[in-house]
Protein backbone atom coordinates (compact mmCIF):
# COMPACT_ATOMS: atom_id res chain seq x y z
CA UNK A 1 0.00 0.00 0.00
CA UNK A 2 1.24 3.66 -0.94
CA UNK A 3 1.28 4.67 3.02
CA UNK A 4 3.29 1.58 3.93
CA UNK A 5 5.77 2.58 0.91
CA UNK A 6 5.79 6.03 1.93
CA UNK A 7 6.68 5.03 5.76
CA UNK A 8 9.88 2.69 4.49
CA UNK A 9 10.80 5.77 2.31
CA UNK A 10 10.65 8.26 5.74
CA UNK A 11 12.62 5.42 7.54
CA UNK A 12 15.34 5.36 4.45
CA UNK A 13 16.65 8.75 5.32
CA UNK A 14 20.41 8.14 6.38
CA UNK A 15 20.71 11.66 6.81
CA UNK A 16 18.39 11.28 9.95
CA UNK A 17 19.71 9.82 13.35
CA UNK A 18 17.40 7.56 14.40
CA UNK A 19 19.67 5.99 16.65
CA UNK A 20 18.97 8.69 18.87
CA UNK A 21 15.55 7.58 20.02
CA UNK A 22 17.04 4.17 21.06
CA UNK A 23 15.76 3.87 24.87
CA UNK A 24 13.99 7.40 24.06
CA UNK A 25 10.45 8.27 25.83
CA UNK A 26 8.84 10.51 22.88
CA UNK A 27 5.42 12.02 22.88
CA UNK A 28 3.60 13.64 20.05
CA UNK A 29 1.02 15.99 20.77
CA UNK A 30 -2.39 15.88 18.08
CA UNK A 31 -1.25 11.86 17.75
CA UNK A 32 -4.58 11.71 16.08
CA UNK A 33 -4.46 14.34 13.51
CA UNK A 34 -2.67 14.28 9.84
CA UNK A 35 0.90 15.50 10.62
CA UNK A 36 0.84 13.98 14.43
CA UNK A 37 -0.42 10.19 13.25
CA UNK A 38 2.25 10.04 10.65
CA UNK A 39 4.88 11.21 13.10
CA UNK A 40 3.72 8.15 15.14
CA UNK A 41 3.42 5.70 12.47
CA UNK A 42 7.03 6.97 11.59
CA UNK A 43 8.40 6.32 15.09
CA UNK A 44 6.88 2.79 15.34
CA UNK A 45 8.13 1.80 11.32
CA UNK A 46 12.01 2.63 12.37
CA UNK A 47 11.46 -0.66 14.83
CA UNK A 48 14.08 1.17 17.09
CA UNK A 49 13.15 0.23 20.97
CA UNK A 50 11.69 3.55 22.47
CA UNK A 51 8.50 4.64 24.58
CA UNK A 52 5.87 6.34 22.09
CA UNK A 53 3.54 8.14 23.86
CA UNK A 54 0.26 9.42 21.97
CA UNK A 55 -1.71 12.52 23.26
CA UNK A 56 -4.81 12.55 22.75
CA UNK A 57 -8.45 13.62 23.11
CA UNK A 58 -9.83 10.13 22.05
CA UNK A 59 -8.61 6.90 23.05
CA UNK A 60 -11.20 5.51 21.13
CA UNK A 61 -10.15 7.19 17.92
CA UNK A 62 -6.38 6.74 18.49
CA UNK A 63 -7.13 3.26 19.00
CA UNK A 64 -8.06 2.41 16.05
CA UNK A 65 -4.80 3.92 14.49
CA UNK A 66 -2.71 2.56 16.64
CA UNK A 67 -4.14 -0.54 18.48
CA UNK A 68 -2.09 -1.14 21.60
CA UNK A 69 1.26 -0.17 19.98
CA UNK A 70 1.89 2.87 21.83
CA UNK A 71 1.01 4.68 25.35
CA UNK A 72 -1.72 7.06 25.59
CA UNK A 73 -1.87 9.94 27.46
CA UNK A 74 -5.46 11.13 27.39
CA UNK A 75 -6.15 14.45 28.15
CA UNK A 76 -6.68 18.60 26.77
CA UNK A 77 -3.35 20.09 25.65
CA UNK A 78 -4.19 23.49 27.54
CA UNK A 79 -4.03 21.93 30.69
CA UNK A 80 -1.05 20.75 32.88
CA UNK A 81 0.83 17.38 31.83
CA UNK A 82 1.75 14.93 34.42
CA UNK A 83 5.55 14.74 34.86
CA UNK A 84 6.50 11.88 37.27
CA UNK A 85 7.87 10.02 33.60
CA UNK A 86 9.86 12.47 31.77
CA UNK A 87 10.34 12.92 27.95
CA UNK A 88 13.01 12.67 26.26
CA UNK A 89 11.89 13.68 23.37
CA UNK A 90 8.70 16.07 22.32
CA UNK A 91 6.91 16.60 18.70
CA UNK A 92 3.90 19.22 19.95
CA UNK A 93 1.02 19.09 16.69
CA UNK A 94 -2.03 19.68 18.86
CA UNK A 95 -3.93 22.94 16.60
CA UNK A 96 -7.23 23.39 15.25
CA UNK A 97 -6.50 23.10 11.74
CA UNK A 98 -10.25 23.71 10.49
CA UNK A 99 -10.80 26.47 8.62
CA UNK A 100 -13.53 26.88 8.74
CA UNK A 101 -13.70 26.18 12.52
CA UNK A 102 -10.72 28.64 13.02
CA UNK A 103 -13.57 31.95 12.12
CA UNK A 104 -16.72 30.08 14.32
CA UNK A 105 -14.41 29.22 17.15
CA UNK A 106 -11.56 32.04 17.00
CA UNK A 107 -11.53 31.75 21.02
CA UNK A 108 -10.68 27.95 21.09
CA UNK A 109 -8.11 28.55 18.42
CA UNK A 110 -6.35 31.07 19.49
CA UNK A 111 -6.24 29.30 23.30
CA UNK A 112 -5.09 26.09 22.03
CA UNK A 113 -2.24 27.41 20.22
CA UNK A 114 -1.21 29.80 22.77
CA UNK A 115 -2.10 27.80 26.14
CA UNK A 116 -1.09 24.40 24.83
CA UNK A 117 2.15 25.02 23.52
CA UNK A 118 2.39 26.96 27.29
CA UNK A 119 1.77 23.75 28.67
CA UNK A 120 4.21 21.58 26.14
CA UNK A 121 6.74 23.65 26.73
CA UNK A 122 6.64 24.04 30.66
CA UNK A 123 6.53 19.98 30.69
CA UNK A 124 9.78 20.03 28.64
CA UNK A 125 11.49 22.60 31.03
CA UNK A 126 10.54 20.53 34.31
CA UNK A 127 11.43 17.37 31.94
CA UNK A 128 14.86 18.29 31.02
CA UNK A 129 13.85 17.41 27.49
CA UNK A 130 16.49 16.94 24.93
CA UNK A 131 14.88 18.17 22.11
CA UNK A 132 11.13 19.79 21.53
CA UNK A 133 10.07 20.53 17.55
CA UNK A 134 6.45 22.75 17.63
CA UNK A 135 5.15 22.21 14.32
CA UNK A 136 3.79 25.34 13.17
CA UNK A 137 2.60 26.83 9.73
CA UNK A 138 3.44 29.04 6.33
CA UNK A 139 0.67 31.24 7.81
CA UNK A 140 2.66 32.69 10.32
CA UNK A 141 4.26 34.90 7.59
CA UNK A 142 0.75 37.18 6.88
CA UNK A 143 0.82 38.81 4.05
CA UNK A 144 3.91 39.41 2.20
CA UNK A 145 5.32 41.72 -0.45
CA UNK A 146 6.27 40.59 -3.53
CA UNK A 147 9.93 42.06 -2.48
CA UNK A 148 10.56 40.07 0.21
CA UNK A 149 10.07 36.80 -1.86
CA UNK A 150 12.11 34.33 -1.57
CA UNK A 151 10.62 34.36 2.23
CA UNK A 152 12.92 33.36 4.34
CA UNK A 153 12.87 32.35 8.38
CA UNK A 154 13.57 36.12 9.22
CA UNK A 155 10.35 37.81 7.44
CA UNK A 156 7.50 38.45 8.22
CA UNK A 157 4.48 40.28 6.51
CA UNK A 158 1.09 41.91 7.70
CA UNK A 159 -1.69 39.68 9.43
CA UNK A 160 -5.43 41.72 10.04
CA UNK A 161 -5.41 40.84 13.92
CA UNK A 162 -9.41 42.10 14.11
CA UNK A 163 -10.02 38.93 11.17
CA UNK A 164 -11.24 36.29 13.53
CA UNK A 165 -9.35 33.80 10.61
CA UNK A 166 -6.25 35.41 11.93
CA UNK A 167 -6.91 33.45 15.01
CA UNK A 168 -4.83 30.45 13.45
CA UNK A 169 -2.09 32.40 12.10
CA UNK A 170 -1.48 34.67 15.40
CA UNK A 171 -1.90 31.70 17.50
CA UNK A 172 0.86 29.99 15.78
CA UNK A 173 3.19 33.51 15.85
CA UNK A 174 2.13 33.77 19.60
CA UNK A 175 2.83 29.65 20.09
CA UNK A 176 6.31 30.63 17.90
CA UNK A 177 7.26 33.71 20.49
CA UNK A 178 6.79 31.18 23.44
CA UNK A 179 8.98 28.60 21.98
CA UNK A 180 11.96 31.65 21.49
CA UNK A 181 10.93 32.95 25.34
CA UNK A 182 11.91 29.69 26.79
CA UNK A 183 14.40 28.94 24.85
CA UNK A 184 16.01 32.13 26.13
CA UNK A 185 14.90 32.08 29.49
CA UNK A 186 14.91 28.60 30.32
CA UNK A 187 17.35 27.06 27.75
CA UNK A 188 14.78 24.55 26.38
CA UNK A 189 15.79 22.92 23.44
CA UNK A 190 13.02 23.34 21.06
CA UNK A 191 12.86 24.30 17.71
CA UNK A 192 10.34 25.29 15.05
CA UNK A 193 8.90 23.60 11.85
CA UNK A 194 7.09 25.97 9.76
CA UNK A 195 5.15 24.01 7.12
CA UNK A 196 4.41 24.55 3.90
CA UNK A 197 0.66 22.86 2.64
CA UNK A 198 1.23 19.67 2.98
CA UNK A 199 -0.42 16.35 1.50
CA UNK A 200 -0.32 12.83 0.92
CA UNK A 201 -1.30 9.40 2.28
CA UNK A 202 -2.63 9.74 5.90
CA UNK A 203 -5.53 12.49 5.27
CA UNK A 204 -9.00 11.09 6.79
CA UNK A 205 -10.66 10.56 3.50
CA UNK A 206 -13.65 12.78 4.94
CA UNK A 207 -10.94 16.11 4.70
CA UNK A 208 -11.91 18.75 3.00
CA UNK A 209 -8.67 20.31 2.18
CA UNK A 210 -7.75 21.73 -1.23
CA UNK A 211 -5.71 18.58 -2.01
CA UNK A 212 -8.53 15.89 -1.19
CA UNK A 213 -10.78 18.15 -2.89
CA UNK A 214 -8.75 18.05 -6.05
CA UNK A 215 -7.87 13.98 -5.97
CA UNK A 216 -11.40 13.19 -5.29
CA UNK A 217 -12.56 15.57 -8.43
CA UNK A 218 -9.89 13.44 -10.26
CA UNK A 219 -11.33 9.95 -9.39
CA UNK A 220 -14.99 10.55 -9.77
CA UNK A 221 -14.47 12.63 -13.06
CA UNK A 222 -16.36 16.16 -11.58
CA UNK A 223 -14.96 19.62 -12.60
CA UNK A 224 -12.38 21.14 -9.81
CA UNK A 225 -14.62 23.76 -8.47
CA UNK A 226 -12.51 27.25 -7.43
CA UNK A 227 -14.32 28.97 -4.27
CA UNK A 228 -11.84 32.35 -4.55
CA UNK A 229 -9.80 33.31 -8.29
CA UNK A 230 -7.43 30.93 -6.80
CA UNK A 231 -4.60 33.78 -6.78
CA UNK A 232 -2.93 32.47 -3.99
CA UNK A 233 0.94 31.51 -4.69
CA UNK A 234 0.82 28.03 -2.54
CA UNK A 235 4.03 26.04 -1.13
CA UNK A 236 3.72 22.83 -1.53
CA UNK A 237 5.09 19.68 0.69
CA UNK A 238 4.44 15.89 -0.36
CA UNK A 239 4.22 13.97 3.06
CA UNK A 240 7.16 12.32 2.95
CA UNK A 241 9.31 15.04 2.75
CA UNK A 242 7.82 16.58 5.54
CA UNK A 243 7.96 14.25 8.27
CA UNK A 244 11.63 13.97 7.15
CA UNK A 245 11.57 17.66 7.57
CA UNK A 246 10.17 17.22 11.06
CA UNK A 247 12.53 14.88 12.12
CA UNK A 248 15.36 16.37 10.60
CA UNK A 249 14.61 19.38 12.43
CA UNK A 250 14.34 17.37 16.06
CA UNK A 251 17.42 15.95 15.69
CA UNK A 252 19.52 18.20 13.42
CA UNK A 253 18.08 21.32 13.94
CA UNK A 254 19.29 24.61 16.18
CA UNK A 255 17.36 25.56 19.18
CA UNK A 256 15.39 28.49 19.85
CA UNK A 257 15.69 28.63 15.24
CA UNK A 258 13.13 27.93 13.03
CA UNK A 259 12.85 25.89 9.16
CA UNK A 260 10.80 26.15 6.48
CA UNK A 261 9.45 22.82 5.51
CA UNK A 262 8.69 22.90 1.74
CA UNK A 263 9.49 22.25 -2.14
CA UNK A 264 10.61 25.21 -3.58
CA UNK A 265 10.58 24.18 -7.20
CA UNK A 266 6.64 23.42 -6.39
CA UNK A 267 5.33 26.56 -5.85
CA UNK A 268 2.06 27.47 -7.68
CA UNK A 269 -1.04 29.26 -7.63
CA UNK A 270 -4.23 27.45 -6.40
CA UNK A 271 -5.31 28.12 -10.10
CA UNK A 272 -1.99 26.59 -11.15
CA UNK A 273 -2.74 23.83 -8.96
CA UNK A 274 -5.98 23.03 -10.02
CA UNK A 275 -5.33 22.85 -13.78
CA UNK A 276 -2.24 20.72 -13.34
CA UNK A 277 -4.46 18.23 -11.64
CA UNK A 278 -7.20 18.81 -14.38
CA UNK A 279 -4.78 18.38 -17.49
CA UNK A 280 -1.66 16.30 -15.84
CA UNK A 281 -3.73 13.96 -13.65
CA UNK A 282 -7.38 14.07 -14.89
CA UNK A 283 -5.74 14.20 -18.50
CA UNK A 284 -8.32 16.75 -19.27
CA UNK A 285 -11.05 14.86 -18.43
CA UNK A 286 -12.89 17.30 -16.19
CA UNK A 287 -12.31 21.36 -16.38
CA UNK A 288 -11.57 24.19 -13.53
CA UNK A 289 -14.81 26.20 -12.91
CA UNK A 290 -15.31 29.03 -10.60
CA UNK A 291 -18.26 29.34 -7.90
CA UNK A 292 -16.79 32.33 -6.21
CA UNK A 293 -18.28 33.23 -3.07
CA UNK A 294 -18.90 36.84 -1.68
CA UNK A 295 -18.09 36.10 2.03
CA UNK A 296 -15.90 33.96 3.57
CA UNK A 297 -17.76 31.03 4.78
CA UNK A 298 -15.59 28.73 4.09
CA UNK A 299 -12.95 29.75 5.81
CA UNK A 300 -10.33 30.84 3.66
CA UNK A 301 -6.73 32.71 3.89
CA UNK A 302 -6.51 36.16 2.33
CA UNK A 303 -4.85 35.81 -0.70
CA UNK A 304 -0.74 35.57 -0.66
CA UNK A 305 2.42 35.65 -2.86
CA UNK A 306 4.26 33.73 -0.58
CA UNK A 307 7.53 32.37 -2.25
CA UNK A 308 9.09 30.10 1.09
CA UNK A 309 12.68 29.54 0.54
CA UNK A 310 13.82 26.00 1.90
CA UNK A 311 17.96 27.01 2.28
CA UNK A 312 17.97 26.99 5.87
CA UNK A 313 16.42 23.53 6.46
CA UNK A 314 18.69 21.98 3.07
CA UNK A 315 22.07 23.05 5.45
CA UNK A 316 20.97 20.32 7.55
CA UNK A 317 21.24 17.45 5.10
CA UNK A 318 17.36 17.48 4.29
CA UNK A 319 16.18 18.09 0.50
CA UNK A 320 12.83 17.52 -1.11
CA UNK A 321 12.15 14.17 -3.37
CA UNK A 322 8.59 14.36 -4.40
CA UNK A 323 6.85 16.52 -7.22
CA UNK A 324 3.25 17.79 -7.00
CA UNK A 325 2.57 15.10 -10.13
CA UNK A 326 3.43 12.36 -7.99
CA UNK A 327 2.15 13.49 -5.10
CA UNK A 328 -1.37 13.64 -6.44
CA UNK A 329 -0.77 10.29 -8.58
CA UNK A 330 0.35 8.97 -4.82
CA UNK A 331 -2.62 10.81 -3.01
CA UNK A 332 -5.36 9.52 -5.30
CA UNK A 333 -3.76 5.39 -4.64
CA UNK A 334 -4.13 5.64 -1.50
CA UNK A 335 -7.75 7.05 -1.42
CA UNK A 336 -8.62 4.38 -4.29
CA UNK A 337 -6.70 1.34 -1.65
CA UNK A 338 -8.83 3.23 0.98
CA UNK A 339 -11.71 2.47 -0.72
CA UNK A 340 -11.55 -0.66 -1.41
Amino acid sequence: MVLKEDLERIVRDSNIDWERLRGARVLVTGATGFIGSLCMRTLLATKIPMQTVAMVRNRAKAELLFGDSVEYLVGDVREPLPSEKPFDFIIHCASNTNSKMMVEKPVDTLEISAAGTMRILECAKECGAKSVVYVSSMEVYGITEERQNPVTENVLGYIDVLNPRSSYSEGKRVSECLCAAFFNQYQVPVKIARLALTMGPGLPLTDNRVSMQFARSAIEGRDIVLHTKGQTVSNFCYVTDCIRGIFTVLLNGASGEAYNVCNDAETRTIREIAELVSAEIAGGAIRVVYDIQQNNEFGYAPDVVLRLCSDKLRKLGWNPEVSMSEAYSRLIRYIQESNE
